[in-house]
C-alpha cells in the first residue's frame, strides 16, 4: 500500500513542478521575449539553469523548513504527502480560475499547517516567524516602490530607454558544419547593455523562483523520507523545467496581461525588488511569495509615480489635497467639466497607466519608457530621453491620477484571494487529516 501512494505522490509533485514552470517562466522572462532579446526555447532554458541554482543552493533551506521544522517530519506519512500536494494544487486551481497570481508557497504552507493542526504537531514559533514575513515583505515591496516610483524612477525613465531588436541578441549561425551562437552585432550599443539588463534580471527572478518554489513540490517528499533533498531538487527542475519548455510557451507569447501594460523600465525595477526579497528569505528558509511582493511592489510604483503630482507638505494638508482634487490642477481647471466644476469622476480602471512618463492626454515634459507589449508588438514610441522631468508638485494632477492605478474592487477580489486560498488549503488538509492519520 505505500508503494503506490509514493509513485502517486512522485506523480502529483511533478504536476504540482510542471505548474509552477509554467507560470514562472513566463513571468521571470516575459519582458526578454517580449522584446526580442531571447526566443522562448532560450528562455526555458536559462530558467531551468537558474532556477536549478536557485533550488540547489538557497533552496535548500525553504525545502528544510517546509519538510521538517512547520511540523515534525513524522507525520509526512506517505497518505499525508500525497494530501498536502492535493490541497496544493486544487488551492491554485481556484486561484487560477478567477485569474489572480496566487502564491504557491503560501498554499502549500497552508496545507502543511493544516496537517499540523490535525496532529497537533504545528510550529507555532516558525509560523509566526513566517506569517510575520508574509506581512512585511509585500509592505516592504511597495514601500521600496512608493520611494523610486516618487523620486527615481522619472529620471531613469529619462535617461534609460529600450528599443525592439530587429533580431535577437545571441542566435544560432547554421551556416557552418555545426550550429554555433552568434552574436547580433547590429545591435546599438544601448540596446545591448539594456537587452543584457533584461536578460540579467530575468535569470535573478529564475533564481528566487527556484530558490522559493522546489520545496512546494517536494517538501513532503523529503519530510516523509521517500526522495533525498538532492534528489528531490532534480525531480522538482525538471518537472519546472519541463512546464517552462510546454505549457509556459503560450505565457510567454501572450507576455501576461499585466506584464504587457508594464513598461520595461517598471518591470526591471519591479523583478530586482521582488526577487531580491524572495532570495532574502529563502536564504533564511522562509517560504514567501515572490507573485505577492511583485504586485505589491507594482502599486506602489504607481503610486509614487502618481503622487509627484503634490508635494509632501500638500499630501499632508487634506485641505490642500481636496482643493488641488477638486480644481483638476494648477490654473483651477478641473480635468473634465471646465474651471471648479467637474463631473463625477469615472469607475477607475485596473492599469499601470501612471507609470509613463508621458500623459495620456494634455501635454507635458518626460520619456515614455516603450512597455513589453509595445516592443513585441514593434510599436515602439520615439526616444525622446533627453526631455526634461517635471519637479514633484508641478506634474499636472490628472495625467497622474492616482484613481487610475487600480480598480479597487479588482483589487480587494486579489487580495481577498490571496487569504483564502491558502485559508482554503489549511481548511481542507485540516478536515481531511483529522479523519484520516
Amino acid at each position: 500500500m505505500v508503494e503506490p501512494l509514493i509513485v502517486v505522490g512522485l506523480g502529483v509533485a511533478v504536476f504540482v513542478g510542471f505548474n509552477i514552470g509554467g507560470s514562472s517562466t513566463g513571468v521571470a522572462f516575459g519582458p526578454a521575449v517580449g522584446s526580442r532579446v531571447v526566443r522562448k526555447v532560450t528562455a526555458g532554458a536559462l530558467f531551468t539553469l537558474f532556477a536549478f541554482v536557485g533550488a540547489w543552493t538557497v533552496g535548500r533551506n525553504v525545502i528544510e523548513t517546509m519538510s521538517s521544522g512547520i511540523v515534525d517530519a513524522a507525520v509526512f506519512t506517505p497518505t499525508a504527502s500525497v494530501g498536502v500536494l492535493f490541497f496544493t494544487g486544487l488551492s491554485l486551481l481556484v486561484s487560477n480560475v478567477y485569474g489572480v497570481p496566487a502564491s504557491t508557497s503560501m498554499t502549500a504552507v497552508g496545507a502543511i499547517v493544516g496537517l499540523g493542526l490535525a496532529t497537533g504537531t504545528l510550529n507555532a514559533a516558525l509560523m509566526f516567524a513566517i506569517l510575520s514575513a508574509w506581512v512585511v515583505a509585500p509592505l516592504l515591496a511597495f514601500a521600496v516602490g512608493a520611494v523610486v516610483g516618487r523620486y527615481l524612477y522619472p529620471y531613469l525613465d529619462a535617461k534609460f530607454s529600450f528599443s525592439r531588436l530587429e533580431d535577437p541578441l545571441v542566435g544560432i549561425d547554421t551556416g557552418g558544419r555545426l550550429p554555433r551562437p552568434r552574436l547580433n552585432t547590429s545591435a546599438a550599443p544601448r540596446d545591448l547593455v539594456g537587452s543584457v539588463l533584461v536578460v540579467a534580471i530575468a535569470c535573478y527572478m529564475g533564481f528566487s523562483a527556484g530558490a522559493s518554489n522546489a520545496a512546494n513540490a517536494v517538501a513532503p517528499l523529503v519530510g516523509n523520507g521517500s526522495v533525498e533533498a538532492s534528489p528531490a531538487i532534480l525531480l522538482a527542475v525538471a518537472a519546472i523545467s519541463l512546464g517552462g519548455f510546454t505549457i509556459a510557451r503560450r505565457t510567454l507569447a501572450t507576455v501576461g496581461d499585466d506584464i504587457t501594460d508594464l513598461p520595461i523600465l517598471a518591470a526591471l525595477v519591479v523583478s530586482t525588488v521582488g526577487a531580491t526579497l524572495i532570495t532574502v528569505l529563502s536564504y533564511l528558509g522562509i517560504p514567501a511569495s515572490l507573485a505577492v511582493s511583485t504586485t505589491c511592489c507594482i502599486i506602489g510604483l504607481g503610486w509614487g509615480r502618481a503622487s509627484r503630482a503634490r508635494t509632501l507638505a500638500e499630501m499632508a494638508t487634506p485641505a490642500a489635497v481636496a482643493a488641488g482634487t477638486g480644481a483638476g490642477g494648477a490654473g483651477g481647471a478641473s480635468a473634465e467639466g471646465g474651471p471648479g466644476g467637474g463631473t463625477a469622476p469615472e469607475s477607475p480602471e485596473f492599469s499601470t497607466g501612471a507609470l509613463s512618463t508621458t500623459p495620456s492626454t494634455g501635454s507635458g515634459t518626460g520619456a515614455a519608457g516603450p512597455t513589453v507589449g509595445e516592443l513585441a508588438d514593434g510599436a515602439v514610441p520615439e526616444d525622446d530621453s533627453e526631455a526634461g522631468v517635471a519637479r514633484i508638485g508641478e506634474e499636472r494632477p490628472e495625467e497622474l491620477s492616482a484613481e487610475s492605478l487600480f480598480d479597487p474592487a479588482a483589487t480587494a477580489r486579489i487580495v481577498s484571494l490571496w487569504v483564502i486560498t491558502p485559508s482554503l488549503s489549511v481548511t481542507g488538509a485540516y478536515l481531511l487529516f483529522s479523519v484520516v492519520r
